[in-house]
Formats: structure tokens, sequence, C-alpha cells
């Protein structure tokens, strides 16, 4: 079901892991933003917008991580573009002719069979440095930065005030720095400066997972993530109500993730 968050903006979250798919309307269609997760969602997800009589006319991926590369034959054939560098990671991925194998290694075991692959991962690289997507709608900002994953990018819908986070600014799931990178820590704080910078222009964040959030969310949620991963930089134990007693999701797995990642980046 799609719910309108913004003027002319429209939200539709998964099921298992709150994935929320954007659509932005422009004069001839949508940019779809990170559609998922499985393919019966993604096929609902057509319908609603069929039945607004909203084609879409381009995508985005905010980043190569497998749940935000997913496509479905019924939202048609658009350009689905990402970062110069998001695409380049991908092109690696499917490079690999085992690839389909090692990214079903990786998916949910409840919803594997669940999830196409068949469009997986087509991403067009804008060029780099690109600050303004490529479509005939309102003016979207392209807000690349080193957090989290190789290549992601927020998307500031400026003349709607709002801001499509990515794998940031989440409700219910804490940071997850780049294990990969040489600088996770400085890498996730940089990234949400940029999206501090911001800030004061928007009224309404999507998380690529969880609630949106209103104009009063926006800095909270960025000094929530903040605390949070100095944390890991200083071995502290974090105050953080998504991994403590009284969270509402990922109880059974998230603390352990939180003690893994607090292995990995803290104090050597």
């Amino acid at each position: 079901m799609l719910t309108q968050v913004a003027e002319g903006v429209l939200v539709h979250q998964s099921e298992l892991l709150q994935n929320n798919a954007v659509a932005v309307q422009g004069r001839a269609g949508v940019l779809l933003v990170d559609p998922g997760i499985t393919g019966g969602e993604m096929a609902c997800l057509a319908n609603d917008l069929r039945a607004l009589g909203q084609p879409v006319v381009a995508g985005f991926s905010t980043h190569p991580d497998w749940d935000h590369v997913l496509w479905h034959a019924e939202l048609g054939d658009a350009p689905r573009y990402g970062t110069a560098r998001c695409a380049a990671f991908m092109q690696e991925v499917l490079a690999d002719p085992d690839w389909k194998a090692r990214v079903a290694e990786g998916l949910p075991p409840e919803i594997a069979d669940d999830i196409p692959l068949e469009l997986f991962g087509l991403i067009t690289g804008l060029p780099a440095g690109t600050t303004r997507l490529p479509w005939d709608g309102p003016t979207v900002r392209i807000i690349e930065h080193p957090a989290h994953a190789q290549g992601h990018a927020a998307l500031l819908v400026e003349e709607r005030g709002v801001l499509v986070a990515g794998d940031m600014l989440s409700d219910i799931l804490m940071p997850f720095p780049d294990l990969g990178a040489t600088a996770p820590i400085d890498d996730y704080l940089a990234g949400l400066r940029l999206l501090e910078e911001v800030a004061d222009d928007v009224e309404v964040v999507i998380p690529g997972h969880g609630s949106v959030g209103g104009a009063d969310q926006v800095q909270a949620r960025i000094e929530l993530d903040r605390a949070y991963v100095q944390a890991l930089r200083d071995g502290r134990t974090p105050d953080d109500p998504r991994i403590g007693p009284d969270a509402t999701y990922g109880q059974d797995w998230l603390p352990a993730l939180y003690e893994w990642q607090r292995e990995q980046l803290g104090p050597r």
C-alpha cells in the first residue's frame, strides 16, 4: 500500500525488513527509489502506481546492498540510476559467473525464494560528482557520502522538503558502518555531517528501514546515530533505544550484531 508522506511523495513499506520504497511524482510519472523487497511486494507497488496513473519513468538505488538494487518486470524498463561508485560495485558483483548463488547466500531465508533476481543490480552510474538527478520532475539533489556502503547517497527532494536517507537515520536500526572501508567510523561521521548540512531544509525524513519522521525527528536521528558511532569508536556502551530492552524491532538479532560491531570497531 502506498502512503503519501508529503506532496507528491509516497512510500511503500516491505513487511520483513520495513524497507521503504519511495515514489516521487514528476510530470510524466514517478521516480522510484529503492523498490523492494519480495516479488509480491514489488508487484503490489507496480499495481498501486498503475492505479494512480503513474508509470515509473526513473529509478534510483541509494547504495549497492542487495535490498536496494532490486527490480520487477512490472515496474517497467525505466533507467535505474545510482552513483558511479554504486554502479561500479554492482558491475563487479554481476561479473562473477556465480553471482546469483553468492547473493542468495545473503538473503533472509524466510523470504529468499520470493526475491526475484532477474533484474538485480542493473544500475546506470551517473557521472562522478553529479549533484542533480536527471529526470523530469521536482529537483532532486544527490548527496553522496562515504557512510554505510560504497557509493551511498541520500536524495533531497528540494521542493518537497523530503530527505530520502538510504540506510541511515532509522528509528529501528542502529548505524551499520562499512567494515570494508579504511576508516569506517570517520566515514560514517562524515556522512552524518553532510546530512546535517541540509537538515534545516527537511520537513520529512524517509529512512531505508523503519518509520518516516517529521521535521522534529531529523536532527534527533542524526544525533542518535552520531552518539552510537562515537560510542563504538570510544569503546563505550551506547545508550540507544534501538538495541535496548524496550526495542520494538530486532530484539532477537540486533543486540548480537551490536556486539559484533563493537569487537570490529572498538578501540585497539
